[in-house]
């Protein structure tokens, strides 16, 4: 199950990495490496961290394969893709919500407390789109006002509160996810972001 998460949770970001790529008109060397960025930048982060070196990555080569095709499956059939804003932000979500389940996990295996476990999956979900859209020339999602990390930090809450109960490990997985993910659709929909600190225009003299 950790295993697939973490799989999939490749082929979301891998996907979103290509569909920026694709709005900046980078060519095919950027796409894939904006792909690969993505898909791999926050589990990088979080291997070296917890000093679990080679990262994984490079050590099970399926990864690279996924992102790979997944890269070329975007690029094969990008114009099916009618609305890439909208594909963007649903991969990317998705992304972040199977991420921050793995990081979690990765913690635990770890021996790492709670709140720390939660800290890692946020990274892990959130620092690939952060090295992405700094390459892409764009401010990261999650240094804006959309709620981006906080959905990953109650994802990780709820994950950690279910474990309490005497729920399969498997449902555990799904609901948090889901929290994770669901969180950030309505946010956006229903346009819920956090309290803006700026009262007034910033003073730049």
């Amino acid at each position: 199950m950790f295993y697939t998460i973490d799989i999939l949770g490749t082929i979301a970001f891998a996907i979103s990495g290509v569909l920026v790529a694709f709005n900046k008109r980078m060519d095919l060397f950027g796409v894939l490496i904006i792909a690969f960025v993505t898909a791999v930048g926050g589990g990088t982060l979080r291997d070296v961290l917890i000093g679990e070196t080679p990262v994984s990555w490079m050590r099970d080569m399926t990864y690279t394969y996924v992102i790979l095709a997944s890269a070329i499956f975007a690029i094969i059939f990008r114009s099916k893709i009618n609305y890439l804003r909208t594909s963007l932000f649903l991969f990317d979500t998705i992304g972040i919500g199977l991420y921050t389940l793995v990081g979690i996990e990765k913690g635990l295996n770890a021996g790492l407390n709670p709140i720390i476990c939660i800290a890692l999956g946020t990274m892990t979900a959130s620092f690939g789109g952060v090295t992405r859209d700094i390459l892409c020339n764009e401010i990261p999602v999650i240094f804006r006002k959309e709620i981006y990390a906080t959905a990953c930090i109650l994802g990780g809450v709820i994950y950690f509160v279910l474990r309490e109960f005497p729920i399969k490990d498997d449902f555990v997985f799904v609901i948090a996810g889901l929290v994770v993910i669901i969180t950030r659709l309505l946010a956006v929909k229903f346009k819920i972001a956090l309290p803006n600190i700026y009262r007034g225009d910033v003073d730049t003299d």
